[in-house]
């Protein structure tokens, strides 16, 4: 083995190491060339360059046949192996067959992600691929590294800033909407003064990791809703800080409260009786929902699969939203 590893691999052409794994198989010059399809002298003259190769005759001809020499025995497992192992690496690689797979894929997806896009992509799933496991992780689970190395597959969320070696998708983008208890007074003259006086719930978790606590004075750290309150010169009343939107959506069925959400999220209470959907008073930019991955997983076909599957959801999500 160590013969092979301390070579001068340039002097290596690694047909004739094929050719020494059938003659050490075969222990016949002629066999070896009609297994390989190539004739007997050029066969002849590969054993002639494996000997000057590896200093040693190999195949030494005795009244039993071709026998391997004991440099040969002790080179044979290795030959076999590292055949076995090229041959491997140089055959495409098989298609993923979804509807077979028991895969597990680990996805970290924000509170926002996990209840606008992961319930029809279960769906599709369930009709696709239904023994594919998704472990949904959240973004307190995760950390740049993990996604870096692979441990997990995709982090779907909205991202202040991401590695430049990471891929990413953005999935959509989402304007924003007000959820309000219909018993709330302010819907009698819904304005920007009236949304101002009233008392709101914020919600919002971007990025990875562990959060920390909300100061409502630091407005730079609020998000998209207070910083375009910021632009215009006013600041809401935030009595409630959650990281959960279903929670925010609950709270806003109570008639003092006003939870300002992206429109995906809200339309999914659009038949709650309890509550109504208006547009806000003042301009917010619309937010962009990505999809980011390690780029060691780029070509793998499973992962290739999962992110085109996440892609035709979030498509197709996107135009039932507007439909709606």
């Amino acid at each position: 083995m160590s013969g092979i590893y301390f070579m001068n691999i340039s002097r290596i052409d690694l047909n004739l190491l094929v050719y020494l794994d059938v003659l050490l198989r075969e222990k016949n010059v002629t066999k070896a060339a009609d297994q390989l399809g190539i004739s007997q002298p050029a066969m002849s003259n590969g054993l002639k360059r494996l000997r000057t190769l590896f200093d040693d005759p190999l195949l030494i001809r005795t009244s039993q046949g071709m026998t391997p020499t004991e440099r040969a025995q002790e080179l044979q497992p290795t030959i076999s192996e590292l055949i076995i192992g090229l041959e491997k690496a140089v055959q495409p690689r098989a298609e993923f067959n979804a509807a077979e797979s028991e895969q597990v894929f680990r996805v970290m997806a924000s509170d926002y992600a996990e209840a606008t896009l992961i319930p029809p992509l279960i769906a599709r799933l369930r009709t696709e691929a239904p023994n594919v496991i998704l472990d949904i992780m959240t973004p307190s689970d995760v950390s740049f590294p993990d996604v870096e190395q692979g441990r997990v597959d995709m982090v779907i969320n909205r991202f202040d800033s991401i590695p430049q070696s990471f891929h990413q998708k953005v999935l959509w983008s989402d304007d924003f909407s007000c959820l309000i208890s219909k018993t709330n007074p302010v819907l009698d003259k819904f304005s920007l003064d009236s949304y101002l006086k009233a008392n709101h719930v914020w919600v919002s978790k971007t990025g990875m990791g562990v959060g920390v606590g909300m100061d409502p004075g630091d407005v730079q750290r609020l998000g998209w809703v207070d910083e375009a309150l910021t632009k215009i010169g006013v600041q809401r009343r935030i009595t409630v800080f959650t990281r959960h939107y279903q929670a925010a959506c609950l709270l806003a069925e109570q008639q003092d409260l006003i939870a300002t959400i992206p429109s995906k999220m809200a339309k999914q209470h659009e038949n709650n009786e309890r509550v109504c959907i208006v547009p806000p008073p003042f301009i917010i930019q619309p937010i962009a929902l990505t999809m980011a991955w390690s780029p060691l997983l780029q070509h793998n076909p499973a992962h290739k699969w999962m992110r085109q599957l996440i892609t035709q959801t979030a498509d197709s999500f996107g135009r039932e939203s507007l439909l709606k």
